[in-house]
């Protein structure tokens, strides 16, 4: 049991790692550059990235990867030390994947259905996605994935004690 506590609590650190990277990247850099694009550049850019990080990789090793991972760990861990770790960081992750349900992949969905940048009123489309919501419900996912990936880690020293 001890080595299922360990495989699935490092495995869980670990794509909780990747999916909070890839929200940081999104905070940091994705967003920001966009951001100062022209509405055809950012309303096309956007478009297509959107539907090449909806791929097995992101949604099933990262996205819910993460959150069956945290899940497994904190029951492989019930009555340790680490449990409580586990269990937070669960919640935090959980409250960022409902963040993206409800806030992120509407808006994602939205803007790719409004078509073609090259066919639409790209600034009307790009007007209608709501950046600044879509900005701060990103920064908020960050925050949370991000604390998610440290109680995991220290979950990991905990489990070692």
């Amino acid at each position: 049991m001890t080595a299922l506590r360990i495989l699935t609590l490092m495995a869980a650190t670990l794509t909780m790692g990747l999916t909070a990277g890839a929200f940081a990247l999104y905070a940091h850099t994705i967003m920001p550059g966009l951001g100062r694009t022209d509405d055809r550049t950012f309303v096309g850019s956007f478009q297509a990235m959107d539907r090449a990080i909806m791929n097995p990789w992101f949604i099933g090793c990262c996205f819910f990867g993460a959150l069956l991972l945290t899940a497994l760990a904190g029951v492989a861990a019930l009555r340790t030390g680490a449990f409580v770790w586990i269990a937070v960081a669960f919640g935090l992750y959980l409250v960022a994947v409902v963040l993206t349900v409800a806030v992120n992949v509407p808006l994602n969905d939205a803007l790719k259905a409004a078509g073609d940048p090259g066919r639409i009123d790209v600034a009307a489309a790009r007007a209608a996605f709501h950046e600044t919501r879509w900005v701060v419900s990103n920064v908020v996912r960050t925050i949370l994935t991000t604390g998610a990936f440290g109680l995991l880690a220290w979950a990991l020293v905990v489990t070692e004690r």
